[in-house]
C-alpha cells in the first residue's frame, strides 16, 4: 500500500515542524537524542510551551483543551515531535488519568485537575501494581475503608515510575472484600504529600532511579477524590488502559531511533571504526519493516477516522512496533561495542574517553526491553490476534 499525505496534511506537517524548529530548546533536544532524559523543570517548560500553542493534549476533547485533530493528524504530530527529539509529555497525566477524569469525573474534578495537568502545574503518577498484584491487577490488596467523608488507605504500590516527581497518584484500592475481585475496587486520586504516604526509591542496574515503592499508612482521602462510582474502579481502569489503543505502533519512536542509528554509522566511520559489512543490510531491513509498520498504522488510523470499527489490529501494531524498537536497540548496541560502557572518566574530572552519543546506548537498550511487556505483553497480543483474527 502507498500512502501520500494530502496537501492539507502536508501543510499541517510543515506547520508542526516549523514550530518545533522555532520553539524546542536545542539543549533539551540534545538530551533526548542522547537518551539522557530531561529534568522536571525542562519538561515543565516544554509542556507549557505546547499548552500556550494549544497543542499539549491532542487526544483530549476540544472543550477540555484538546486540539480537535483526527488520528492521522495526531500521528503526523507525534512523528514530527519525535523526529525533532522533543521530550514526550507526562503520559500519566495526558494519556491516562486526564482522559479518565474527562470521562468519569465530576464538573468539580474537571475544574480542579484538567487545567493543572495541561499546564504542568500538577504531576500524576500511577498506583496500580503491588508486590502481590502485578499483571493480575484485580488482586490488589491496598485497602480503603470508609470513615465518614474520608477513605482510610493502607497498603503499598510498587514499580511506581515518577513518584519522586509527582504531586498526586491515581490508585486502584479495594473498598469491598465481599464481592468478586473486579467488583470491589475503587479508583482514587490521592495527594502524594498527604500524611502517611512514604515514597522509597527502586534503582535500576545502572544506578538510575526508574521506579519507586509507595507506602500508605492510615492515609485519609476525601470521598470527593474518588473517580467514578464506589466499587466500580475496574471500569475506570479498563477505560484508561484502552483510551490510546489505536496509537500503540511506536512508529514515531521507531523513526527517531532509526535516525540515531543512521547517524551513529556516520559518526563511527568518521572515527575510523570499520563496521561489519552486514550492518547496512540490517539497517535496510529495519527500515523496510518500519515502512510497512507505518503504512499499516496509517491505513488503520484513516479507517478509524472514517468511522470504521477497528478490531484486533492494534494488537498487531503494538507487537511489531515494540519488537522493532528492540531490534534497532540491539544493532545500535552491537555497533558501539565497548563504547556502550559507562563514561567512568566523567567521575574523575578527566575528559571522557567515549563520544557523548554512546553514553546511554546500553541504558536505552535495557530500558526498552520492557516495551514488549508494558501496555500488554507480547504473549497477550498473540492471544488476542489468535482469538479475534484467526478464530483459534
Amino acid at each position: 500500500m502507498r500512502y501520500d499525505l494530502t496537501p492539507e496534511q502536508a501543510a499541517f506537517k510543515d506547520e508542526v515542524e516549523t514550530f518545533l524548529r522555532e520553539h524546542l530548546p536545542e539543549h533539551v533536544a540534545a538530551k533526548v537524542k542522547r537518551g539522557a532524559g530531561v529534568s522536571k523543570e525542562e519538561l515543565t517548560h516544554w509542556t507549557r510551551t505546547l499548552n500556550a500553542k494549544g497543542w499539549a493534549a491532542p487526544a483530549w476533547p476540544v472543550e477540555h483543551g484538546g486540539t480537535g485533530w483526527n488520528l492521522v493528524q495526531r500521528h503526523i504530530f507525534d512523528v514530527a515531535c519525535r523526529a525533532a527529539h522533543a521530550p514526550a509529555l507526562s503520559g500519566f497525566g495526558f494519556n491516562m488519568v486526564g482522559p479518565a477524569i474527562i470521562k468519569f469525573g465530576t464538573p468539580q474534578q474537571h475544574a480542579q485537575f484538567l487545567p493543572k495537568i495541561l499546564n504542568a502545574d500538577l504531576w500524576f503518577c500511577q498506583g496500580y501494581s503491588e508486590p502481590q498484584a502485578g499483571s493480575d491487577l484485580a488482586s490488589v490488596r491496598t485497602r480503603a475503608d470508609k470513615d465518614g467523608d474520608d477513605y482510610v488507605v493502607n497498603g503499598s504500590k510498587i514499580w511506581t515510575s515518577g513518584a519522586e516527581l509527582a504531586d498526586w497518584i491515581f490508585c486502584l484500592v479495594r473498598t469491598n472484600h465481599d464481592v468478586q475481585q473486579q467488583k470491589g475496587i475503587s479508583f482514587l486520586l490521592l495527594d502524594i504529600t498527604s500524611p502517611g504516604v512514604e515514597v522509597k526509591p527502586l534503582y535500576a542496574f545502572n544506578g538510575k532511579r526508574l521506579w519507586n515503592q509507595v507506602f500508605f499508612e492510615n492515609v485519609r482521602v476525601p470521598v470527593t477524590q474518588r473517580l467514578g462510582d464506589e466499587d466500580k474502579g475496574w471500569t475506570v481502569a479498563k477505560s484508561l488502559l484502552g483510551d490510546e489503543r489505536l496509537m500503540v505502533s511506536r512508529v514515531a519512536e521507531n523513526k527517531r531511533v532509526l535516525g540515531v542509528l543512521k547517524e551513529a554509522v556516520q559518526q563511527q566511520a568518521q572515527r575510523g571504526v570499520v563496521l561489519p559489512d552486514d550492518v547496512q543490510d540490517e539497517i535496510s531491513a529495519l527500515e523496510i519493516r518500519l515502512q510497512a509498520l507505518e503504512m499499516t498504522s496509517l491505513r488503520i488510523l484513516t479507517e478509524a477516522d472514517a468511522g470504521s470499527q477497528i478490531g484486533a489490529e492494534p494488537s498487531m501494531l503494538k507487537l511489531k512496533g515494540s519488537e522493532l524498537v528492540q531490534a534497532q536497540d540491539e544493532l545500535l548496541f552491537r555497533m558501539v561495542d565497548h563504547l556502550a560502557l559507562a563514561q567512568d572518566a566523567a567521575n574523575t574530572g578527566e575528559a571522557a574517553i567515549n563520544p557523548a552519543w554512546a553514553e546511554f546506548v546500553a541504558s536505552g537498550r535495557y530500558h526498552h526491553r520492557g516495551y514488549t511487556i508494558a501496555g500488554g505483553s507480547s504473549e497477550v497480543q498473540h492471544n488476542i490476534i489468535a482469538k479475534q483474527v484467526l478464530g483459534l
